[in-house]
Order: C-alpha cells, then sequence, then structure tokens
C-alpha cells in the first residue's frame, strides 16, 4: 500500500491564490473538494459511444480499468482500456511537483487529459473527473445521456496528508460489504484514511487468534479485515486499526477473566456510558495480551499507525496510565509501527484532538512533539444531532448542522497550534445510535463532503456561500447511487 503520503504534511499555499469559483452566481462546476487551481476553458466535450480510455504505464492501469467500470454501468458504453492516448488519457508521469496526490486536469473538446506523479494522484484526479460529468453517471445502470463535460484546466493538489474517516464498527458492527461501501463513497470526495475503532466496552469486532475468545459472531475474521485493507488500498486509503486501551475494555475483560486485577471476568455491556472499565496495569499478562493483540494486528495492517486509543481512562490510576502507556509505545514499536491515539495519550507520533473542551491536551501533545489529526466534536463528530428533531445521533457536544460542520479551520481551532502542527483532519462515526448502513449515511451525508473539503483544499479556497452552493449539485449524484441523505434546509438542494 502507498502509505509514505501519511508521514509528512503537505499543503497547497503556492496554489491558493489561484482557486475556484466561490460565490453562488459563478458558472464554475460544482467540486467538492474545491480545487487548488480551476480555470474555465472555451468549449466541452461529449463521451461518445466509441469513446476510449488510454493509459501508457502499468501504474496507472488499474486506475483506468476502475474508471471503465464505473462508466460503463451508467454510459453503457463498451469504453476499452488502451495503451495509448485516448478520448480520456490517464498519464503516470513520475513529475513530483505536485506531491504523491497532486494532479492537473484539462478539459478540451478535443478530449480529456489527466496527468499525476502517480497512479495515487490519477485517482484523485478521477475523483474530479466523475464530479465533472453529469450526476446521473453515478448512476448503477445505464442512462440516456448526453455525458458532456464543460471546458477546465485544474491544478490541484491537498492541504493536509491525512484526510480520513473513522468508523466505529465496535458500538454496532457492519459488515465487510457495509465497510466497502463507506470507503467508496468517502474516497470518492478524496478521503485517504479509515479509521477502524475495532473494540470497546461493547463488543471485540477483529479475530485475535491467540485469544480466541475476543471476538464473537459479529466480528471481522483476520481475512475479513485484510479484505477491507486491500480494497481500501485499491482507492488509496489507508485503514489505521484501533485497539482502544486501557480504557473502553469491557469486552475484553468480560472474554478473559485473567485480564481483570480481581480474576473475575465481567459482564457483557451494551450501554453508553464511558470510563468504567480498565486493563489491570499492574498484572504482567495484560501486556503479554497487549503484544499478541498488536503482533496479530500489526501483521495484517500494512499502513504506518496502530491507534491505542487511550481515551477517557477514568477509572486507570494516572501513574498506572502513564505506566500503560510507556509499555504500550514499547510494543507498538517492536512491532514496527507508529503508535496513534486519541488526544489524553502521553506518547505516540500522533494524537487527535476531539474533545473542544479540553483544548490544553493538543497544545500537550505538540509540545512533546506529535502532529495532531484534528477532531473537534463540536465541528467533526458526525453523530452528533443537526437538530433536536433528528431521529439518529447524540448531542452532548451540541448540535451540528452542516454550515458547523464546515465552518472551522484546524490551524485555528486550537489557540498555538498552527498549520505545522497538523497532520491532518477525520470526521469521526460513533455508532451508539446508528445500526444500518442507512443510518450511517445519513448522518455523514451531507456533512463528511465539507471536512474532506477542509483537509484537501486551500483555506483561502473555502467559503460557506460557495460550499453550499456548490454541495447542492451533489443531491443527485447521491440519489443516484441510493445514498440516504439528510436535506439540510441550508443547502439549495437542486
Amino acid at each position: 500500500m502507498p502509505h509514505r503520503r501519511l508521514a509528512a504534511l503537505m499543503t497547497a499555499s503556492a496554489l491558493a491564490t489561484s482557486c475556484a469559483p466561490s460565490s453562488p452566481e459563478s458558472a464554475g462546476p460544482a467540486l467538492v473538494p474545491v480545487p487548488a487551481s480551476l480555470r474555465v476553458t472555451e468549449g466541452s466535450f461529449t463521451l461518445a459511444s466509441d469513446a476510449r480510455i488510454g493509459v501508457r504505464s502499468a501504474e496507472g492501469a488499474p486506475v483506468a480499468e476502475e474508471l471503465a467500470r464505473l462508466l460503463r454501468r451508467s454510459t453503457g458504453y463498451a469504453l476499452p482500456v488502451v495503451r495509448e492516448p485516448a478520448e480520456i488519457t490517464l498519464e503516470v508521469s513520475g513529475d513530483q511537483e505536485l506531491g504523491r496526490e497532486g494532479y492537473t486536469l484539462d478539459v478540451t473538446p478535443g478530449g480529456v487529459r489527466l496527468a499525476a506523479g502517480t497512479a495515487e494522484g490519477v485517482f484523485r484526479g478521477v475523483q474530479t473527473l466523475r464530479q465533472l460529468l453529469p450526476a446521473a453517471i453515478e448512476s448503477p445502470a445505464p442512462q440516456p445521456g448526453p455525458w458532456t463535460i464543460g471546458g477546465v484546466s485544474i491544478q490541484d493538489r491537498p492541504r493536509f496528508s491525512y484526510r480520513g474517516v473513522m468508523l466505529d464498527v465496535a458500538r454496532h458492527f457492519f459488515t465487510v460489504e457495509q465497510v466497502k461501501r463507506y470507503i467508496d463513497l468517502a474516497a470518492s470526495y478524496k478521503v485517504n484514511v479509515l479509521h477502524l475503532h475495532l473494540t470497546d466496552d461493547q463488543g471485540w469486532r477483529i479475530e485475535i487468534r491467540s485469544w480466541p475468545e475476543l471476538a464473537g459472531d459479529d466480528s471481522y475474521t483476520q481475512d475479513d479485515y485484510r479484505e477491507i485493507v486491500r480494497y481500501a488500498a485499491e482507492r488509496f486509503v489507508t485503514v489505521v486499526p484501533e485497539i482502544d486501551t486501557p480504557g473502553h475494555t469491557n469486552a475484553a475483560l468480560a472474554a478473559y477473566a485473567e485480564l481483570n486485577c480481581d480474576g473475575v471476568a465481567r459482564e457483557p455491556y451494551e450501554g453508553t456510558e464511558v470510563g468504567f472499565s480498565s486493563l489491570c496495569v499492574d498484572k504482567e499478562v495484560t501486556y503479554r495480551f497487549l503484544d499478541d493483540v498488536v503482533r496479530e494486528v500489526a501483521a495484517l495492517t500494512p499502513g504506518p499507525y496502530l491507534n491505542l486509543g487511550g481515551d477517557e481512562a477514568h477509572s486507570t490510576d494516572p501513574e498506572d496510565y502513564e505506566k500503560f502507556v510507556a509499555r504500550a509505545q514499547q510494543i507498538v514499536d517492536t512491532h514496527g509501527k507508529r503508535l496513534m491515539g486519541w488526544a489524553e495519550i502521553t506518547s505516540g507520533s500522533v494524537a487527535q484532538h476531539w474533545n473542544p473542551r479540553e483544548p490544553d491536551r493538543a497544545r500537550a501533545a505538540v509540545a512533546r512533539g506529535a502532529k495532531l489529526v484534528m477532531s473537534p466534536a463540536d465541528h467533526a463528530y458526525l453523530d452528533m444531532k443537526y437538530t433536536d428533531s433528528t431521529e439518529y445521533g447524540l448531542d452532548w457536544a451540541g448540535l451540528v448542522e452542516v454550515s458547523d460542520s464546515y465552518e472551522w479551520d484546524p490551524a485555528t481551532v486550537v489557540e498555538g497550534v498552527g498549520e505545522q502542527d497538523i497532520l491532518g483532519v477525520e470526521a469521526p462515526l460513533w455508532t451508539e445510535t446508528l445500526a444500518t448502513s442507512g443510518a450511517l449515511e445519513f448522518m455523514a451525508y451531507p456533512r463528511l463532503p465539507g471536512i474532506a473539503e477542509i483537509g484537501w483544499s486551500p483555506a483561502a479556497a473555502r467559503s460557506w456561500e460557495g460550499y453550499r452552493a456548490r454541495l447542492a449539485a451533489h443531491g443527485p449524484r447521491w440519489s443516484a447511487r441510493s445514498v440516504t441523505f439528510y436535506r439540510s434546509p441550508e443547502i439549495p438542494w437542486n
């Protein structure tokens, strides 16, 4: 998996002064995320039934085949992939000027040319190309067309290298196919990380062969997890597994009595309260358990990070917590991964800011040299209700309408934390109240695309008025994909 993109922060400040039209009246295409640089040009291109997709490199061929698959289902055209320039040409140039994910896209009456230094960059550009086509291109069955794209010249690259979604599969379990659909929808907005919250008080959702009683019927086998990782990698999405410790561990404490300080197994738990469980820090079996879990999960995960949570460990003595995290850091290091955790964690290379009431934790993480992933719950938590009457979700961080999820900036949300301290953004979706794909999608859409734009687009390119106008055009796209979404009254839906 090409995961080096997560190692360094990327910015697009050099492109920020040449950005897409952002007023509701502008004639530019309704692209989300908005590109770093977009110029509308004369003429248009219409995809015809005899069109081909050209790609000259083996590296770019899988992206070309995926594009052909997507376009064939809605157009009914054959769209052969050929190893020469064609009506739609994808080019992997090897040029790193725009980084691993940057690309250029030009649409003229003569055709479409999409070029990038890597196949990953070409894939990001394909998501833009899909949005340039009519909304019916997202249909799973042939539609009448025409398939016309207005002339544009785009140069684009991400602001941040980490643009994630987190899916909680512990409170409610979601199948491999449901996770794949969530990946597909997120990747179409240039999301490049899937953080899987695999364990919690309510459930342990991944097979650990050395501790076979952890996972019940509703869980992923190791082959299931491999399939999620493989599918994500094909879409240039890196999976970050989370094994939450030392709190949020009741499911493990119920499965194995020896992990409790008193040697008595805990009762299974299905509630929503947090902070009551803890691994026994003074028992050596705790670290043998943790080493086995990390070893097996790390071996299944090609990406650089392993998340050990560390949040809301209210039942762990502070001194014991420090002791546990120090040992956990050593274990993660031993198995070749970089430790990641929520803002409470006191070690690791990445900390995730989530609680708007505790900005000091974010500042402390930066002070010890960690990078931050920004997920302030009052803006980025997709499980927060839109309004008092929203059927799903919680409201402990407030009500989060579409404008609330969009109108914030990672580099200003915590005083003293700037652009240089931030790895990226993530939109977590906790599932205490969510048990179906329809519920997931209703809470994620239309908010997730805005958070993806915050992670991708230059700050100077964004405005609420421009975004709400562009977002409105995505309603028909979601309808074509049978996405269940919230029709916020803030958006002038088409």
